[in-house]
């Protein structure tokens, strides 16, 4: 399985005549040899070069069972760049990580005379945006818990709550089914506070009438999930229905026109469009989705400007919303995975408007 994922790779980079890359995103290390390490401030680097060569960067610290990779090990008191720099072929062009630091990077360049280098972050990410057959089924099973969680959150919320005791509950509900964590900071908004897309549960106080935005994942087996769902506590006005009907269509709508070739961009357009036809287009603020995976936001996103068309395999989030400042928001989210003619909705809570506490 990674030494698959490792020549789709390098099959990506000897499309564009690019020799060798470094790696040194985690999820991406763990992606591409089964290596999960949180490197803390240390080296921690994979090297592959159009012929195959695979060199793993570990420092003597780590705990790490044997790959099929070199490994090269190094101390606290070792000279850390230079043997990385032993490695690289300082004559061609070096791809690194987007998110690299300069504290690894200059040092580097610095030892390797003349090196140029170039992104090369985009030869994984794309590789990571194909889902293989493990991934899905574990997209699929985190779903399905993230389905179960926001059961029991809807059914445990009631008035008089605050926003943190909700969100403990929540980070609670992922520890007792299995997850290693959450795939990010849940997000509980009561009345006006969901009018941040993302706001931070604070000590507001859920009063009758509020809208009350849930939006959480799990992460397990190193995948995570995601979904919203939005609510209001015991009554609404008619406008806030209105607004949650408008918000579930442009959901519903997009969805229905996934499958693959279509472009990402048309997708984003389609919800934006109907949210605009009832005069609510400046109150939805943000894209449409963005991908998931090993890390809750990956590379690639669903949003007027990305004309890249749908592929088998990828997995993105729907998510419109209607946020009017002061009063309210209304999100609704789904994760998708696109198949060989549609695409599956990964999360099945039911999205009609509800009243609950």
């Amino acid at each position: 399985m990674f030494q698959k994922r490792v020549n789709q790779v390098i099959e990506k980079m000897k499309t564009d005549g690019l020799k060798q890359i470094l790696v040194s995103e985690p999820c991406s290390i763990y992606y591409l040899t089964g290596v999960d390490v949180g490197p803390g401030e240390r080296l921690f680097a994979l090297y592959l070069n159009d012929e195959g060569r695979k060199v793993l960067f570990l420092n003597t610290l780590f705990t790490v069972e044997q790959k099929d990779c070199e490994e090269i090990w190094y101390s606290d008191t070792d000279d850390s760049i230079s043997m990385l720099a032993s490695v690289i072929d300082s004559k061609e062009t070096l791809g690194i990580d987007k998110e690299w630091t300069a504290r690894f990077l200059i040092p580097l360049m610095e030892k390797c005379k003349g090196l140029k280098v170039v992104l090369g972050s985009k030869y994984v990410d794309a590789t990571r945006a194909i889902k293989d057959e493990k991934e899905i089924e574990c997209m699929i099973e985190n779903s399905q818990i993230n389905d179960v969680v926001m059961e029991r959150t809807r059914d445990f919320i009631s008035e008089g709550m605050t926003e943190k005791q909700v969100e403990a509950f929540i980070v609670e509900q992922y520890k007792l089914l299995g997850c290693q964590d959450v795939s990010f900071s849940p997000i509980c908004s009561f009345g006006a506070n969901g009018a941040d897309p993302h706001h931070m549960p604070d000590d507001s106080v859920l009063k009758a009438g509020d809208s009350i935005v849930i939006d959480i994942g799990g992460r397990k087996d190193c995948y995570c999930s995601d979904m919203t769902r939005t609510y209001f506590c015991k009554e609404a006005s008619d406008e806030y229905k209105k607004i949650h009907d408008i918000v579930r269509v442009a959901n519903e709508k997009a969805e229905e026109i996934i499958r693959p070739g279509v472009r990402l961009c048309d997708i984003d357009l389609t919800a934006r469009n109907y949210i605009s036809s009832f005069g609510y287009g400046e109150y939805f603020t943000h894209r449409l989705g963005h991908f998931i995976g090993q890390t809750d936001h990956e590379f690639g996103d669903v949003s007027s400007t990305n004309t890249e068309t749908v592929k088998p395999g990828m997995i993105f989030s729907i998510e419109p919303g209607i946020y009017l400042p002061n009063k309210m928001g209304v999100r609704v989210e789904d994760l998708v995975l696109v198949t060989e003619d549609g695409c599956i909705v990964l999360n099945k809570v039911d999205k009609k408007y509800a009243m609950i506490g």
